[in-house]
């Protein structure tokens, strides 16, 4: 019987599938790049948990990539019996090996026993988080531990890093020792059963379906949906699928949106459907004209660009804040002429003073702003307001002038092609004929917010940061070109001629 890691029991309880390709197949798994960035966080948020909790003696880290898992086991008991904090300790019981976040002893009727902390890079403690710290109690305890106390940190949101790598009150601890002693024969059960996924000769059969994102985005996915047979035009293009839809989708397992009753269908999934199966768009070009003809030239078109740090690392700042670090702003004359604006800053600082100061010179004075879903754009805006009172006033009255393109697009065009999204990535090909491929790099907000990291890396050649500003300027003008384009074209402005 091959023991499995926590990870693997935790698999097997989102999807028993899952755990067999995990152990047979593993080179099928493709991680999205949102799940390498939360791998990314979970480690940043780790290495600083370390640090914290070596203020209660000296600590040793197991570096079990280093030196396997028999001197990893070894290592582990030394350094308990040395009785200083073990991080990424080691247990193992029949079945099942865990390593623990954070290992501290404690001192009960004249001996030692040891406390158990798990840390989670999340801001909220999830059901899955309860499941983790169970098994890990679990293994830990059956492997001879005096464990008496169990508990999940996370990261607080609300606390505002105050510089000079103090990080004290970045994570805050909750007590789950009662939740995870009364689940050890749950967890017995898990083991058991993840055993017995393993031991089958072939993999388990099971459609792909909402489990393949709940509570984690699985990595098999592609894989399994190829699998399947392809519909030709998917149920869940359809967007917003609640309340009685939902429920007819899944009771009748409805894989084809020719198969939905119109009766149960709102009017933009009624445009939809009628699209895709039609074959024609849908395009209200005079509602289209007539929404946009309140708005008079000059305009401007705005986007921007943004990172996040679980682990702030600037001053005044908190965990996963987005800090803009680019903006593309382009300006759109009476005469119909454009102008074009940036801001980028590759420096390693803080950019969100200078993004600030030179975002309120872009915007001029008056003229809407047009953005592409505005909820991003208009609260980076009052965050910079909060951050910066000396700008607030000018930046909050950008919010003032902002105007939203997509709920226009929404409700005056659709094409089948958009496969149910109105994102501008889909609006822009399918009603402009142009697309983001012709990008060399970056594509996508993911790819920028990648990209950027690399940029500060101590690593990354002063040729290289070139190359990633060219590619960074590139993107997001683009994003703001397709707004002017997706405006010329339900308006009777045109820019080009």
């Amino acid at each position: 019987m091959r023991a499995l890691s926590k990870s693997k029991i935790l698999a097997s309880l989102q999807c028993h599938k899952r755990l067999w390709l995990e152990v047979h197949r593993p080179s099928f798994r493709k991680d999205s790049a949102a799940t390498q960035a939360s791998f990314a966080s979970g480690d940043q948020v780790g290495e600083i948990a370390r640090n914290l909790y070596q203020t209660e003696g000296a600590g040793t880290l197991i570096d079990w990539e280093a030196e396997g898992f028999s001197a990893g086991f070894a290592r582990t008991l030394e350094a308990m019996q040395r009785g200083g904090p073990v991080f990424e300790a080691g247990f193992q019981c029949e079945g099942a090996l865990s390593l623990a976040d954070v290992l501290l002893p404690v001192e009960v009727d004249g001996g030692r026993a040891w406390r158990m902390v798990e840390v989670k890079s999340s801001t909220s403690i999830k059901d899955y988080h309860l499941a983790d710290a169970a098994i890990q109690s679990y293994v830990a305890r059956s492997a001879g531990v005096p464990l008496v106390a169990s508990a999940l940190a996370r990261v607080d949101s609300s606390w505002t890093y105050p510089g000079d790598g103090d990080y004290q009150g970045l994570l805050v601890e909750k007590d789950v020792t009662e939740q995870t002693l009364s689940r050890e024969r749950e967890v017995r059960g898990w083991i058991a059963a993840a055993q017995r996924t393993v031991a089958e000769p072939s993999e388990p059969k099971r459609r792909t379906g909402k489990h393949c994102n709940d509570p984690y985005e699985c990595g098999f996915l592609k894989y399994c949906q190829g699998q399947e047979p392809q519909a030709d035009s998917p149920v869940y293009w359809l967007p917003r699928r609640t309340g009685k839809l939902k429920q007819y989708i899944e009771k009748n397992g409805i894989t084809e949106m020719r198969d939905v009753p119109d009766q149960l269908l709102n009017p933009t999934q009624q445009r939809v459907k009628t699209a895709t199966l039609s074959g024609e768009p849908f395009f209200d070009r005079e509602g289209a004209a007539r929404a946009l003809s309140q708005h008079s030239l000059p305009a401007y078109f705005m986007d921007f660009e943004t990172i996040m740090f679980a682990v702030p690392i600037w001053a005044g700042t908190r965990p996963y804040q987005q800090i803009p670090f680019q903006f593309s702003v382009h300006r759109m004359q009476k005469s119909c002429e454009l102008e074009h604006r940036e801001f980028l800053d590759l420096s390693g600082n803080d950019p969100s003073g200078p993004f600030a100061s030179a975002l309120v010179a872009a915007c001029g004075k008056q003229g809407p702003i047009f953005v592409y879903n505005a909820s991003f754009e208009t609260a980076r805006l009052r965050e910079l307001a909060a951050r910066f009172p000396d700008m607030a006033d000018d930046l909050l009255a950008l919010n003032e002038r902002v105007v939203d393109l997509l709920p226009i697009a929404q409700s005056h065009y659709y094409h089948a092609s958009q496969k149910g999204s109105w994102s501008i990535k889909a609006v822009l090909p399918a009603l402009c004929g142009q697309s983001y491929e012709k990008l060399d790099g970056v594509k996508d907000g993911g790819m920028a917010m990648a990209a950027y990291l690399e940029a500060l890396g101590a690593s990354t050649t002063p040729a290289r940061r070139l190359e990633i500003d060219r590619q960074l300027r590139e993107y997001c003008c683009m994003d703001t070109m397709a707004m002017v384009r997706i405006f010329e074209s339900i308006s009777a402005v045109d820019s080009r001629s």
